[in-house]
């Protein structure tokens, strides 16, 4: 009883998929939402179910994915399926969030990589590479229509644009890290409500304003600058690469200590809640105040700086 009732809730499930699926590939400007939901049916099989079973319930999804997509759909399904499943396998054995967070992030992210790799070998696909060359025929464009206009383009505003699109390409494995973990993160936030609607205990967020990361990420964070000045690598180079990316994402941590200080600060000087919302915008704004809140980041990390305003509470 207990398997046929397994069965009919799989067979339930492979069918909201399905329609999620055809929703995502046919109806483009809807499909952009519907695409942050199908991870759901995964989600939910693998929080009920044993790991054994959601692998099954994952393989049939693709399979059917394969007959409604065509190969398309195969990575689509195998990303969106697999991460569904490893979430819902730590909900079923009680993990944290957090811990259910890092494991999606990392297993999209793992999808991510391998997809592009076997884009590039098997069907010679290089979309990092067509992307950056898109943006380069843009601004070419960009300047030769402004050229017939008559007027004349600004020299430092070219190499900057240039500068940007070179550093882009260079941080490209940043982008894929940070796209996967955003993903998850709105993967998470639309489908634990739907878990915990229908019963199953999900684990919650602590407060942001908890948030504190490792004290070794800053000793990471000072190494990589320091051999970043004594190095100076050259561009196009593989320590250029690494160093660029692992800095990068090391600052990005920084101002997500950063940001957590101010929640904190916020709530301990019980300042309005609208000031770190405020504070996030114009951290994505305005460069500076990226910075200030990258400093904050660091000097929180170094010396403690929550504990002792704590103290002066």
């Amino acid at each position: 009883m207990k398997n046929t009732y397994k069965l009919t809730e799989g067979a339930i499930l492979l069918a909201i998929f399905a329609v999620l699926l055809l929703i995502t590939f046919y109806i483009p400007g809807l499909g952009l939402v519907v695409n942050l939901f199908l991870s759901l049916p995964f989600l939910f099989f693998g929080a009920k179910y044993d790991g054994k079973s959601t692998a099954v319930f994952t393989i049939a999804a693709v399979l059917l994915s394969m007959i409604l997509g065509s190969l398309l759909a195969i990575p689509l399904a195998l990303a969106y399926g697999m991460t569904g499943a490893v979430m819902g396998y730590m909900v079923r054995k009680g993990k944290s969030r957090f811990t259910a967070y890092i494991a999606g992030s990392l297993v999209f992210l793992l999808n991510l990589v391998a997809q592009y790799a076997l884009s590039v070998i098997l069907f010679k696909i290089n979309i990092i590479e067509e992307l950056m060359e898109a943006f380069r025929v843009s601004t070419d464009q960009a300047i030769k229509m402004l050229e017939q206009m008559g007027q004349t383009p600004d020299e430092k505003l070219i190499k900057q644009f240039e500068t940007m699109i070179d550093m882009m390409e260079v941080l490209m494995p940043s982008m894929f890290v940070m796209a996967s973990f955003l993903i998850v993160f709105l993967l998470q936030l639309v489908s634990f409500p739907f878990l915990k609607r229908f019963g199953i205990k999900v684990p919650s967020w602590p407060p942001f304003r908890e948030l504190n990361l490792p004290k070794s990420i800053l000793w990471y964070y000072l190494i990589a600058m320091i051999a970043a000045l004594i190095m100076q690598p050259e561009k196009g180079t593989y320590w250029y690469w690494a160093i660029s990316n692992l800095t990068f994402i090391l600052q990005m941590l920084m101002v997500l200590q950063g940001l957590s200080l101010v929640f904190y600060v916020t709530h301990i000087k019980r300042y309005p809640k609208a000031v770190p919302i405020i504070v996030i915008i114009l951290t994505f704004l305005l460069p500076f105040v990226l910075y200030i809140v990258r400093i904050l980041g660091i000097i929180d990390l170094g010396f403690d700086l929550r504990k002792r305003l704590g103290e002066k509470k």
